[in-house]
């Protein structure tokens, strides 16, 4: 298959990137780290620049865009350790919105998504909490008996306080809920939901990765041992060499997951599955590596590092482990043999 992006593609990439970096710097994630409250402004500023309404359908305000549209942002948004809910709410939600809200769910927020004005957060099944939960205008969660679409203050939420303190994560208690919230249909739309997340997260984790190779090469170029630069050391280069290959098959197979989901391949499952596998298990090698070959600073408080090596490790297990994943492959190869 000859794929590749457009340009329009491309230019959207070059967009998020300026807008993440101007928005949200490692000293915001800092200040997120010390306890700050969420500001609006870099989520307007992403909605202004269409990027929150990027896969909600025309007609309700959005640019009605898919998977492959979103699979450079999502690069992005982890090359930055955006804090934001970007996933939750553009990659998961507003689609399935779109394909299991009732009418009246539709016309409330599909709109408000697109014009930023509304944050919405997801917990599946396979989730214990939902990202944002506590600030989300909109939690959609998986239950017992389907979907249910729960406005704020409909429900409890705890903060959950974990290494990640930019990335807010939430205890939730659905039991007391209203069955007024329940959406329309579940069935394929949640099948797609779970698949969306894992494709989506596996995008982010390899922007994580891009980044902490990115950090790393240009480290060891300037760091200094025995008169050489520390990269002139073959297992140095080694060592970078196979991350490096280790991340670009991941994105080769995300961007492929993310081509299957956006025009329902019979192997888009499949292909989620890889793509989430391969992506987190790249990440863990570029993480470990990034730690190792930026020496005693990399363990500090004082360098940025941690602020990338945290999300990706909260990632690696978010939405589906490896090992999950790759249970599901091995189950989706026996039974292709028990057919035969």
């Amino acid at each position: 298959m000859d794929f590749d992006f457009t340009e329009e593609q491309y230019a959207l990439r070059d967009l998020a990137r300026d807008l993440f970096e101007k928005e949200s710097p490692p000293s915001r994630l800092r200040d997120l780290y010390a306890g700050a409250a969420r500001e609006a402004r870099c989520w307007r500023a992403m909605a202004d620049a269409g990027l929150i309404g990027l896969t909600v359908p025309e007609s309700y305000g959005g640019a009605g865009g898919n998977e492959i549209d979103l699979a450079l942002v999502l690069e992005e948004a982890g090359r930055a350790a955006l804090p934001e809910p970007l996933l939750e709410t553009v990659a998961v939600a507003a689609p399935l919105i779109a394909e299991a809200g009732t009418q009246e769910q539709k016309d409330e927020w599909l709109p408000r998504i697109a014009s930023g004005d509304a944050v919405v957060t997801v917990l599946l099944r396979e989730q214990r909490y939902a990202v944002e939960a506590g600030d989300a205008d909109l939690l959609i969660a998986e239950t017992e008996g389907g979907l249910e679409a729960l406005p704020s203050r409909s429900y409890e939420a705890w903060l959950i306080e974990t290494e990640d303190r930019a990335r807010r994560v939430y205890a939730v208690d659905v039991s007391g809920v209203s069955r007024a919230t329940r959406m329309s249909g579940a069935g394929a739309a949640l099948t797609n939901a779970h698949l969306r997340a894992a494709v989506a997260t596996a995008g982010v984790l390899n922007g994580i990765a891009r980044h902490l190779l990115e950090t790393t090469t240009s480290y060891v170029k300037a760091r200094q041992q025995f008169g050489r630069p520390v990269g002139s050391f073959q297992a140095v280069k080694h060592r970078l060499a196979d991350a490096h290959a280790a991340v670009e098959q991941a994105r080769a197979a995300t961007w492929y997951a993310a081509y299957a989901l956006a025009n329902g391949q019979e192997d888009a499952g499949i292909a989620a599955n890889i793509a989430k596998a391969q992506a987190g298990d790249a990440e863990a090698y570029a993480n470990a590596a990034a730690l190792q070959l930026h020496g005693g600073i990399g363990f500090t408080w004082e360098h940025d590092l941690h602020l990338w090596l945290k999300r990706g490790k909260a990632l690696e297990q978010a939405y589906g482990s490896g090992a999950a994943h790759r249970r599901r492959i091995a189950d989706h190869i026996f039974s292709l043999g028990t057919d035969a």
